[in-house]
């Protein structure tokens, strides 16, 4: 796995949460879903939406998203610049809070195996100690590391099952067609 590059990372260099997940599918498949912010997040735990920014429509470096995020009732809004865009190789954007407060890191990870690929999923921790009452207030969640690795879990093993579940068949989708028409 890569090591991102540290000026990238100004505070807290070691991984704040991590998972991996083996997939039988290609990196290139693998990286077209977690690559693309507004279908990964169907996959996600936390956040529940992402949309483009300033024009931007598919991963590229410098490409901006927003992020919308809930847990239980609260609710928060996040901005993300990729910084790292590589087809089936590397996915990364880093997350700021409004007015710019930095906040973390997130990278997918995709290599190639025998069987498929195995896809890594990291979280950073940026958030200056000042800001970290403030998150808490905000998303009420106290133990930051612990829920993001329990979301990358939960987030990996939902790619897992996406990305090895057979496409509906046509007779399938036929017949769901059939069923609403009613």
């Amino acid at each position: 796995m890569p090591l991102p590059r540290l000026s990238r990372i100004p505070r807290f260099p070691d991984p704040a949460a991590t998972g991996t997940v083996t997939i039988r599918t290609t990196p290139a498949d693998a990286y077209r879903v977690v690559g693309d912010p507004p279908a990964v997040i169907r996959l996600a735990e936390e956040a529940h939406r992402a949309r483009w920014l300033g024009g931007a429509t598919a991963a590229a470096v410098g490409a901006r998203f927003r992020g919308h995020n809930r847990n239980g009732i609260r609710r928060w809004v996040t901005n993300c610049r990729i910084t790292d865009a590589d087809p089936g190789r590397c996915f990364a954007y880093e997350v700021t809070a409004p007015l710019g407060i930095p906040i973390s890191r997130w990278q997918y990870d995709i290599a190639p195996t025998a069987e498929g690929c195995t896809v890594t999923e990291t979280n950073w921790l940026r958030v200056p100690l000042w800001f970290i009452p403030f998150a808490i207030m905000i998303t009420g969640v106290f133990d930051r590391p612990g829920a993001n690795n329990t979301n990358i879990d939960t987030t990996l093993q939902r790619l897992k099952r996406h990305l090895e579940s057979p496409p509906p068949s046509a007779a399938d989708s036929s017949q769901r067609s059939d069923r609403s028409v009613g």
